[in-house]
């Protein structure tokens, strides 16, 4: 099963920007529906963006035109580049993406934003 590290949280001012890494342990070329999701204290865990393989991207309505997700397809990671954050966007974010119908998740890397 593909192994994912997600890399890059920590604490930040609100609007200022962090930039999260997703490491897969093999090639991204052959996963399918990669994205980030992000769980908050309390609630449920939610998307936030994915991407395909064609690297056509899609957002949640809460990261639109903050956030940006791509894809270095030779360095078999992902990435989820965080602007104008707010404390609303404080999770714990996640990578996730299939292989051949199985789901991996990464362990989850933290961001807390203050205000």
């Amino acid at each position: 099963q593909v192994q994912l590290v997600e890399s890059g949280g920590g604490l930040v001012q609100a609007g200022g920007s962090l930039r999260l890494s997703c490491a897969a342990s093999e090639n991204i070329v052959n996963l399918s529906g990669i994205g980030w999701h992000r769980q908050a204290p309390g609630k449920p865990r939610e998307w936030v963006a994915g991407i395909t393989r064609g690297g056509t991207t899609n957002y949640a309505d809460s990261a639109k035109g903050r956030f940006t997700i791509s894809r270095d397809n030779a360095k078999n990671t992902i990435y989820l580049q965080m602007n104008n954050l707010t404390p609303e966007d404080t999770a714990v974010y996640y990578c996730k993406a299939t292989k051949l119908g199985r789901l991996a998740w990464g362990q989850g890397t933290q961001v807390t934003v203050s205000s």
